[in-house]
Order: C-alpha cells, then sequence, then structure tokens
C-alpha cells in the first residue's frame, strides 16, 4: 500500500524560508517520478517542482525556478523541498505526489499516488 506523507509547513515571513520532507512507503518498484504540487483556495491544483527517481533528473516552473529545489534520498525513500525567498504567493496546501507511469512530470494527473498534503503560508 502506497503512503505519501507530508511535513514541514507552517507560518513564515516573506522571505523565509521552509523545508518541507514526503516520506513515502510503499512504492511501486518501478516508480518514475515524485512530484510536488500546491493548491491554494480558490485555484486549481499547480506544478511546483519534479524529481526522476532513478536518474534524479529535476523539473520545476518558471514561478519557483531559483528558489525551491527538490531532492531525493531513495535510501530513505524521502523527497524533500527546499524552499527559500518564500513570497505570499507562494500560499498554498503542498502535496507530494508519486507515478509509475512516463510523462512530463508537471500535470497533476499523470500521478497515481497522492499525499494528504501540508499548509504553507507566508505572510508579507
Amino acid at each position: 500500500q502506497v503512503q505519501l506523507v507530508e511535513s514541514g509547513g507552517g507560518l513564515v515571513q516573506a522571505g523565509a524560508s521552509l523545508r518541507l520532507s514526503c516520506a513515502a512507503s510503499g512504492l511501486p518498484f518501478a516508480v518514475k517520478a515524485i512530484g510536488w504540487f500546491r493548491q491554494a483556495p480558490g485555484k486549481e491544483r499547480e506544478f511546483v517542482a519534479a524529481i526522476t527517481w532513478s536518474g534524479g533528473s529535476t523539473y520545476y516552473p518558471d514561478s519557483v525556478k531559483g528558489r525551491f529545489t527538490i531532492s531525493r534520498d531513495n535510501a530513505k525513500n524521502t523527497i524533500s523541498l527546499q524552499m527559500n525567498s518564500l513570497k505570499p504567493e507562494d500560499t498554498a496546501v503542498y502535496y507530494c505526489a508519486a507515478t509509475y507511469r512516463w510523462g512530463t512530470y508537471r500535470v497533476s494527473n499523470e500521478y497515481d499516488y497522492w499525499g494528504q498534503g501540508t499548509q504553507v503560508t507566508v505572510s508579507s
């Protein structure tokens, strides 16, 4: 049974940093990538970052490139999202997700398993 559990969210001021973690268990042997998405109230779920499980290739949208860094520890089945220079517009619930399909890794419907989310609030 696949489980993804996010942690590390909180309330910070603009300009601060946060590190989110996603603890994964029961992942399919052929998992291809882990992604982070976020969803603010009244908005659609938005791609934040992804990393391939084997090669470690990373993907980011322009909105977070240079500020966010995704990394993985395969031995611990943990995926982290380091978020620096946070802005109020980064406020959202952040989800990690796993896919065992090849794809762009930037679209939420490519992902098969989701965590419950962790709230990040950035005050101005």
